[in-house]
């Protein structure tokens, strides 16, 4: 009977903002839950909310919905999401990760109107004021590309999410399904070792870093499981993508995984229509 009853409760915001994660997270859907008439206003709303846990999670969201370049306009010109942006930035009670996080969100659709010439300058403008907001002590975020065995469809995809949310300095993650990728930002004073023993716990999963070698060539390095080789580990160079070349494939390869665009079609109507209900009366 307990089990009834929770279920036919209202949802609450965590619930609906990380269901909306989820659905962000298939590139897929990205387009339908931008055009949709409640869920960005929603998400937005969803950054001033009282609770760290559903601000980060709207951030998480808003930052999968950035990656699809056709959204970006409209999102940066929905009412209040850039000032809700800052104000995320601004705020002296946000936790570090998640203002790292706005400041990539915001970096993103700032610069989608712009020449790159201009994008640069503005980029490197944002990123010096976010650094001031943030502090000395908070050091730049560092990207980890992860290669994981395992990662074949969206509930592995799910699991990898989970334990990697558990994490304390992580800020964001992309998956590159098509190639078994994981891209994720991280604090800069968390080991990337701390990642693979996340995903490694899923007991399903295995990780092994993405690393750019002098030449140019990817390689694949795996973790070590002793700690006193694990510190040579430090030296990895730091491989950042800054091209959106897998994305284009991933688009083709998780159509196959098993999305469900009617399910999430009717997600979203139900997440509207609880947005309307709790922001707008």
């Amino acid at each position: 009977a307990t089990m009834n009853s929770t279920m036919s409760e209202e949802p609450d915001a965590l619930s609906v903002v990380n269901q909306l994660r989820d659905l962000a997270a298939d590139p897929l859907n990205r387009r339908a839950i931008v055009q949709d008439q409640g869920c960005l206003p929603g998400l937005i709303l969803f950054l001033d909310h009282p609770n760290p846990p559903v601000v980060h999670s709207a951030l998480l969201a808003l930052r999968y919905l950035a990656e699809c370049r056709a959204n970006r306009e409209k999102m940066k010109s929905e009412l209040g999401m850039m000032l809700s942006l800052q104000n995320v930035m601004q705020k002296t009670t946000t936790p570090g990760e998640t203002k790292l996080l706005a400041s990539e969100v915001y970096d993103i659709l700032q610069s989608s109107s712009m020449s790159d010439m201009d994008n640069m300058n503005e980029m490197n403008y944002r990123r010096r004021k976010a650094q001031f907001f943030l502090g000395s002590t908070n050091k730049r975020a560092k990207t980890v590309v992860l290669h994981i065995d395992g990662l074949d469809d969206s509930s592995r995809r799910n699991l990898c999410e989970e334990a990697l949310l558990k994490i304390k300095g992580v800020i964001s993650f992309t998956f590159q399904m098509a190639v078994q990728r994981c891209v994720v930002r991280i604090r800069s004073d968390l080991k990337a070792e701390a990642l693979a023993t996340a995903i490694a716990s899923t007991k399903v999963m295995k990780a092994q870093q993405v690393v750019k070698s002098e030449n140019g060539e990817e390689m694949l390095v795996p973790f070590q499981d002793t700690p006193i080789e694990v510190e040579q580990n430090t030296d990895l160079p730091e491989y950042l993508p800054e091209d959106e070349s897998p994305s284009k494939e991933q688009d083709k390869a998780v159509s196959r995984v098993g999305s469900n665009p009617e399910g999430a079609a009717s997600w979203l109507s139900t997440a509207a229509n609880f947005l309307s209900r709790s922001f707008y009366w």
